[in-house]
């Protein structure tokens, strides 16, 4: 394992600068962090600093009142995290416009007006949210299974999860098959997801993250692609940029991924709102 760690820091450090606006690039760069993980390289080690993540819970559904059953049904099964001291808090598009008033700026106010499906609206939302105060984000058709949530809170560091587009069969890779050392050949693409994110307030990623979906938002003409402009793409790509500046200085990285997050909690596919047009893929397809 520390072979495959060894090789993945150095292909990491051989990339130039701008690599980041490649998506095989990218894709190579994330599956090294992967390998880094499983090689446990200096680099992903507990830095032992105190946990600073705030127990907040933050979720996003543009209208709560046509809030579908069956989502209320998935939210609800975090409701027990109040018990744990977690403050637990669901912004639709009003409170979500008052929030980024409030804590950010006019030109947060405008990105986030350009947000013209409530995923997109949802992706910019929990950036400005956790950028300002830190805590858990989680999509309000995520169940909760297990309390293996505690230990994403034990230190400082920024939690995503890494997932894989299997090109050559057409599917989404198992989360465990990603974190095999040896994967048979294939045209893959990797990639981290936006849900959940765990973070500490103010962590660099998450602030260029939504520094560069804000510029491409009021940039943008037309209607802007979801994935790259807000969502994981956009999240994937400063990332990327984020842990290559980090290891050419020769510095640890400031950020996990989850390995089993499939084991803490699961979303749910068979839902009503994935037929109509809340769905963003029946509006932008995937």
């Amino acid at each position: 394992m520390q072979y495959h760690s060894d090789h993945a820091r150095q292909r990491i450090v051989a990339l130039q600068p701008g690599f980041e606006k490649s998506e095989a690039s990218r894709s190579t760069l994330i599956r090294d962090i992967v390998l880094m993980h499983i090689g446990i390289d200096t680099a992903c080690r507990s830095r032992n600093i105190p946990a600073v993540i705030p127990r907040n819970l933050i979720r996003f559904w543009h209208d709560h009142s046509e809030l579908p059953d069956d989502v209320a049904a998935c939210m609800s099964t975090w409701e027990r995290l109040r018990e744990q001291g977690f403050a637990v808090r669901t912004y639709d598009d009003n409170s979500a416009e008052r929030y980024i008033r409030d804590r950010q700026g006019e030109r947060e106010v405008a990105a986030f007006s350009r947000c013209a499906h409530p995923a997109m609206r949802s992706d910019y939302f929990r950036l400005c949210a956790l950028v300002t105060e830190g805590g858990l984000y989680v999509d309000c058709d995520d169940v909760l299974l297990n309390d293996g949530w505690t230990r994403l809170f034990e230190d400082d560091r920024l939690k995503l999860q890494p997932l894989c587009y299997d090109i050559s069969a057409g599917r989404m890779m198992q989360n465990a098959d990603i974190w095999q050392t040896n994967l048979p050949s294939g045209e893959r693409n990797f990639y981290v997801n936006n849900d959940p994110i765990v973070a500490p307030p103010g962590h660099p990623v998450l602030q260029r993250a939504l520094c560069r979906a804000t510029e491409l938002l009021l940039e943008g003409n037309g209607r802007p692609e979801i994935q790259a402009t807000t969502g994981p793409g956009n999240l994937t790509t400063v990332l990327a940029a984020h842990a290559h500046a980090l290891l050419l200085r020769g510095d640890p990285l400031d950020f996990n991924l989850i390995r089993d997050w499939d084991a803490i909690a699961e979303m749910r596919w068979d839902l009503s709102y994935r037929e109509d047009e809340r769905n963003w893929r029946n509006v932008y397809g995937c």
